[in-house]
C-alpha cells in the first residue's frame, strides 16, 4: 500500500470516473486502474463498482476512502511541519483574540502582518478569555491576545500595552462638556455593562464595584443594563440610556479630534472623556498581553506577531517592551 494508491482511490471516489480521476492525478487511466486493482487485491476487498459510464463506491470502500483521506492529510501535515522547521515564519499562525480587543486591533494588525510576513497568514478566532485558554491548552490555537489577569499555568506571556479606559456619555449629558470625569462621579450614573463572560465587565466593576450589586435600591444607582458587545452598548449610550467605560482603542478616531472653527461637522452623539481617579491615583487601565504554550517552538513567529502589533497605530496606549 502506498500514498500514491491512496491518492488514486480518493480521486476516483471524488470524481466518480476513472478517466477524470486519472486526469486529476496527472497519470494515464491504465496506470491508475492497475494501481487501484493492486490495492484491492492487497486488501482483498472491492472498493468500487464499475459499470458503463458510472463508478460507485462500495459501503466498505467508503470507509477505506475516508481513512485514506485522513492518512493523506496527516502525510501532508508532516511536510508542513518539516517546512516550518526550516522557516518558522512559513505557514499559518492560529491567533485567538478576546471580543473587546478584536474589532479594534485586528484590522490594522492583519494589514501589518501581510506587509511584514505574507508567508505567515493569521487564522483568527474571537472568543471569551476562558474559551481561548482552553483552546490554547488543547492546541487549537497557537497564541492569544487577552487582557490580564488570566491563569497562565503552562503558558508563556509577553505584555504588549497598557490601555486606559475612557468614559462614554451621551452628548447632552451634564458631564459631557467636561475635560474629564472621575470614577466617583460615574458611580452616580446608570452604568451599562457587558454581559457575564466578558473580562472587560470585570475591569469596569473594579473601577465601579457598586454596580456588581445590580440593585435598583442601592444608593447612587438607578439601574444597570447589560449588552452583548461594546458597540451595542455605545448605541445604548447614544440613545441616552446611560454611561459606560470603554477601552481607548475602541474610541472612534474622529471622536477626539478638536472641532474646527467655522466648519460644520456631524454632531457627536457620544462624548468620550478620560477617567481620573478621585483620590489622585493612576487612572483605570487594563494590561493587554500575548500568551502562548511554552511548548510552542515557533519563537520567530511569536516575535514577528509582536513586531506587527507594535507597528500598529495603537493611539492613546502605553506600549510595553
Amino acid at each position: 500500500m502506498t500514498l500514491t494508491e491512496l491518492k488514486y482511490i480518493v480521486a476516483v471516489a471524488r470524481e466518480r470516473h476513472f478517466g477524470k480521476a486519472a486526469e486529476a492525478c496527472y497519470v494515464s487511466q491504465p496506470t491508475l486502474s492497475v494501481a487501484i486493482k493492486k490495492l484491492e487485491d492487497e486488501l482483498e476487498v472491492k472498493l468500487f463498482e464499475r459499470s458503463a459510464g458510472e463508478v460507485t463506491v462500495t459501503p466498505l470502500g467508503e470507509q477505506i476512502v475516508q481513512q485514506a483521506q485522513s492518512v493523506l492529510d496527516q502525510a501532508a501535515s508532516i511536510k508542513e511541519i518539516a517546512k516550518r522547521g526550516k522557516d518558522p515564519l512559513s505557514g499559518p499562525l492560529n491567533l485567538g483574540v478576546i471580543y473587546t480587543i478584536g474589532p479594534y486591533l485586528l484590522p490594522d494588525l492583519v494589514r501589518q502582518n501581510i506587509a511584514r510576513t505574507p508567508q505567515m497568514p493569521l487564522v483568527l478566532q474571537e472568543n471569551f478569555t476562558v474559551k481561548l485558554l482552553e483552546m490554547l491548552r488543547a492546541g487549537e490555537i497557537d497564541c492569544a491576545i487577552m487582557a490580564e489577569p488570566f491563569p497562565d499555568a503552562g503558558l508563556a506571556t509577553a505584555a504588549l500595552y497598557d490601555e486606559p479606559f475612557m468614559a462614554a456619555l451621551p452628548a447632552h449629558h451634564p458631564l459631557a462638556q467636561r475635560e474629564s470625569v472621575s470614577s466617583e462621579e460615574l458611580k452616580k450614573e446608570t452604568m451599562l455593562l457587558l454581559g457575564t463572560g466578558h473580562c472587560f465587565r470585570d475591569h469596569v466593576l473594579e473601577v465601579c464595584p457598586e454596580f456588581a450589586r445590580f440593585s435598583s435600591n442601592a444608593e447612587g444607582i438607578r439601574k444597570s443594563f447589560e449588552g452583548s458587545s461594546l458597540e451595542t452598548i455605545k448605541h445604548m449610550v447614544a440613545s441616552g440610556m446611560g454611561v459606560t467605560l470603554v477601552p481607548r482603542l475602541s474610541v472612534p478616531a474622529n471622536a477626539l479630534k478638536p472641532r474646527a472653527k467655522g466648519r460644520k461637522e456631524p454632531e457627536q452623539i457620544v462624548r468620550y472623556l478620560p477617567v481620573r481617579d478621585a483620590h489622585g491615583g493612576e487612572p483605570p487601565t487594563r494590561r493587554v498581553a500575548l500568551a502562548w504554550r511554552r511548548s510552542f517552538t515557533r519563537y520567530e513567529a511569536i516575535a514577528a506577531l509582536r513586531n506587527a502589533i507594535y507597528a500598529c497605530e495603537l493611539p492613546g496606549v502605553t506600549r510595553l517592551s
